[in-house]
């Protein structure tokens, strides 16, 4: 399952990623809490009329954050409708209503995605990694020891709010400066003065200063992010997608200069900058490669 502000999606997964069944709902917007699970359970039903249902073992769950996993419940900042919302209790429960009894697990997103890239995209092979999501806002997980790393709460690696600016801007988080007010698209379209990032991208490409300023800072609050993670952690690579990385060089040629920069220490300056190799199936396929990961066959 993926569950976001815009959309909530499911997937058959087989072993090796291949996404063999799909259903999608709208996520509901200015409903209830129970509005928005009933288009879970709508995905749920439809994925169960599949023949390949009967062959589930377990589910993964990764969902827009903030997520508690050891609690089960998810508080989404893009679904209003759902504090505190015991997602994974009553995931299973719709999963046993349709015959399918099995371990379930809840992620974050950015979590996910790491899962779905260390397991088929660009971190693959690597054995300590951050993968990141940059979009909307900054989300990330951790790779270490060649395992997925999501931590107590399923917040591990949430590199957004790492604060790179000790006088930045306040965040929504409560702190300043944070990752996340300096390189979201909404950070990059604000700072250049346009309504999106996409729009800040076509500026920057014609020539804009703002714009490619707004870029430029960008990825130095990135680099800064990157390079205090590798050297508290010692990642070999760090893999970069969302919405934001689809500008490009615009984002990563200032991010590998800035790095040169932040990442000094001899462990840390070979370290790896890379694209995103998966596009929108990532946080399916990262909630079933999650699920084999966290839990028991």
């Amino acid at each position: 399952m993926d569950i976001g502000g815009t959309k909530i999606a499911g997937a058959l997964v087989a072993n090796d990623g291949t996404l063999l069944v799909r259903a999608r709902r709208t996520t509901p917007r200015g409903t209830g809490a129970r509005e928005v699970m009933g288009a879970v359970e709508e995905v749920v039903t439809e994925l169960a009329q599949a023949p390949a249902w009967a062959s589930v073992r377990r589910c993964g769950i990764g969902s827009a954050g903030p997520v508690n996993a050891a609690r089960g419940t998810v508080s989404p900042v893009n679904i209003t409708a759902w504090r505190e919302f015991p997602v994974l209790a009553r995931t299973r429960a719709a999963l046993r209503r349709h015959g399918a009894a099995v371990p379930a697990v809840l992620v974050g997103d950015g979590v996910a995605m790491t899962a779905a890239e260390h397991r088929l995209g660009a971190a693959r092979g690597h054995r300590n990694a951050l993968c990141m999501v940059v979009s909307t806002g900054v989300g990330g997980g951790l790779v270490l020891d060649g395992r997925l790393h999501p931590g107590a709460t399923g917040n591990a690696g949430h590199i957004g709010h790492i604060s790179v600016d000790l006088d930045g801007e306040a965040c929504p988080c409560g702190s300043r400066g944070c990752v996340e007010t300096i390189a979201s698209g909404t950070s990059i379209a604000r700072h250049a003065g346009l309504p999106d990032a996409a729009a800040a991208a076509g500026a920057a490409r014609a020539g804009d200063a703002r714009a490619l300023a707004a870029f430029d800072t960008a990825g130095r609050a990135l680099a800064a992010g990157i390079a205090a993670t590798a050297t508290l952690v010692e990642i070999d690579i760090a893999v970069i997608g969302g919405g934001v990385a689809s500008a490009g060089d615009l984002l990563f040629a200032p991010l590998r200069a800035h790095l040169e920069t932040y990442a000094a220490l001899d462990f840390v300056t070979r370290l790896e900058i890379a694209p995103a190799a998966l596009g929108t199936d990532a946080g399916l396929v990262g909630a079933a490669a999650a699920a084999s990961q966290l839990l028991a066959a």
